[in-house]
């Protein structure tokens, strides 16, 4: 008996010092299913998330007018090309209203180079996701389920969160 505590207590605290060290994630206990996502690229052409399936997808939502969006983006874009994640594909999603000039200047003044623009649509994914604030990223895993979502900023170049995220790689 008392190995069977000893056993659950070093494996809960394994799995919450795994999480703590992660700053902002949110794990789900559950994994969400939507219904049909979409939103718009920079020329206003539909883009529908089915089509990535197989992927692993990150949606990050961000407005230009977000200090914590200012200052992970970077991290953001070097994430899209890291050697580690060759399925991976991050969507950028404006959901600031701003329009695609604002953006562009936002993604120029920050250097962003491995990300493209995309805009929230007027279905609104905030809503459907129920977001709280920004940024928020969504981690979809390659069945189309949320399993992850992280709310607030993040290191994304942090060795702790690309070795986690390799487990879904």
């Amino acid at each position: 008996m008392r190995f069977l505590i000893i056993f659950i207590f070093f494996i809960s605290n394994s799995f919450a010092d795994e999480k703590k060290n992660i700053k902002n994630l949110v794990i789900n206990k559950e994994l969400k299913k939507y219904d049909t996502i979409t939103f718009l690229n920079a020329k206003s052409e539909k883009i529908d998330l089915n089509d990535y399936n197989g992927n692993l997808i990150l949606l990050n939502f961000w407005a230009t007018w977000c200090a914590p969006c200012r200052e992970e983006m970077p991290s953001l874009d070097s994430l899209q090309v890291q050697e580690n994640f060759d399925n991976l594909k991050i969507f950028a999603i404006n959901i600031g209203k701003e329009d695609e000039k604002k953006a562009t200047e936002f993604f120029e003044d920050l250097k962003i180079q491995n990300l493209k623009l995309y805009f929230d649509n007027p279905i609104t994914l905030a809503k459907k996701f129920k977001l709280r604030g920004i940024p928020t990223s969504i981690l979809i895993n390659k069945e189309g389920l949320e399993f992850a979502r992280i709310i607030g900023s993040t290191d994304f170049n942090h060795r702790k969160f690309i070795e986690w995220l390799k487990d879904y790689n």
